[in-house]
């Protein structure tokens, strides 16, 4: 048997190509793919060449990056992590034939799994299928975000995902999927109010779509405006939290600016050129500031026996089961079939097509 996978041969290079299936063997079970989402960060930067496993070796054992060869050369053959399928044969009893669930195998027309190495999340009936792209994966790293959030405010005594944003003044910088995701976690958590900030307008026609509040940097400096609105006490004024969502470094400097002294900015950002714009000594310095990365290879220290990623991907089926009809009408902006991903990915790339959430279907 063979599927259809996208493959990477190298930058701007990209196409579909039949490749043998794994096996189906003892313990093992085979899914056909329903839905496949495409990351427009992390995926993108293996077609535009400026992922850094591409280029240096991750050396897991350290914790570095080290010159010498690359961690995932060229071609790239898994490419994506927001699947959903059906299961269509099962040597394992873990899984049934028939059953629907999100999985992280990247963009290709079906797949082999072990469930002993391999995550797969049955999907609720009464939840659309499609919305299932974000259980396994994305969702999980929006919640991660505010799960840091709380573990910045309670250590390790985190009950549940809203201690770190509920009655809290919440700043969200960045209007993409994982920001407006995360805004929502918010939201549904209590936070005492959620703004969104991004200078595109389409993208906070969308936030506002959503039922959040949002702020043009470019119209007027939101730092003032958040300062002016959220006063704590004399000389302590802004956010409480700040989730940076946006890989690029005037993002970042932006989400410093818009904290109250002491306050922290939670970074689910992905800064493939650096952040050399980035004022260190300036306010994260003069209000004594915190930088928390929300990377999901990891929940906070002393959380991981309580908050695994199956809690995480849980949280994100409430989250879709709350706000899924929206997110399907204002977050989805295109379904297209899996033979149109070369396209896709080139034209995203090389801004020739702009999407919000794309997902691909055989």
């Amino acid at each position: 048997m063979r599927d259809r996978v996208v493959v990477v041969g190298g930058p701007g290079r990209v196409e579909l190509a039949e490749l043998d299936a794994p096996e189906l063997r003892e313990g093992t079970f085979r899914v056909e793919t329903l839905y496949s989402g495409v990351s427009a960060g992390t995926e993108l930067s293996f077609v535009k060449g400026t992922n850094p496993y591409l280029h240096v070796t991750w050396d897991a054992a350290l914790g570095l990056f080290r010159p010498g060869g690359a961690s995932t050369p060229y071609p790239v053959t898994r490419l994506g992590y927001m699947q959903v399928g059906r299961v269509v044969a099962s040597r394992t009893p873990a899984v049934a034939v028939g059953e629907v669930g999100a999985m992280t195998y990247g963009h290709r027309s079906g797949w082999v799994a072990d469930p002993l190495t391999e995550r797969f999340v049955p999907l609720p009936d009464d939840l659309d299928p499609l919305l299932g792209v974000y259980v396994a994966h994305m969702g999980p790293i929006c919640a991660n975000g505010l799960l840091h959030a709380a573990a910045d405010l309670c250590g390790a005594d985190v009950r549940t995902l809203g201690d770190g944003v509920r009655g809290r003044r919440v700043a969200v910088v960045g209007s993409g999927v994982v920001a407006l995701l995360t805004a929502l976690f918010a939201r549904r958590h209590g936070a005492a109010s959620v703004v969104v900030v991004d200078p595109t307008p389409a993208r906070r026609q969308v936030a506002e779509a959503l039922g959040l509040d949002t702020l043009d940097p470019d119209a007027d400096d939101p730092a003032v405006v958040l300062k002016t609105r959220w006063n704590h006490a004399a000389g302590d004024r802004g956010a409480d939290v700040v989730f940076q969502c946006r890989g690029q470094d005037w993002a970042l400097q932006l989400a410093l600016r818009l904290l109250r002294p002491q306050g922290t900015v939670i970074d689910l950002a992905f800064y493939q050129a650096g952040a050399d714009a980035v004022r260190l000594g300036e306010e994260f310095h003069h209000n004594g500031l915190s930088l928390r990365c929300a990377q999901i290879g990891r929940v906070p220290r002393g959380l991981a026996p309580a908050w695994d990623r199956e809690r995480l991907s849980a949280e994100t089926v409430e989250l879709l089961r709350q706000y899924g009809d929206v997110i399907r009408k204002h977050l989805i902006s295109a379904v297209v079939p899996l033979d149109e991903a070369p396209t896709l990915l080139t034209d995203l790339a090389q801004r020739r097509r702009t999407e919000l959430q794309a997902i691909l279907t055989p």
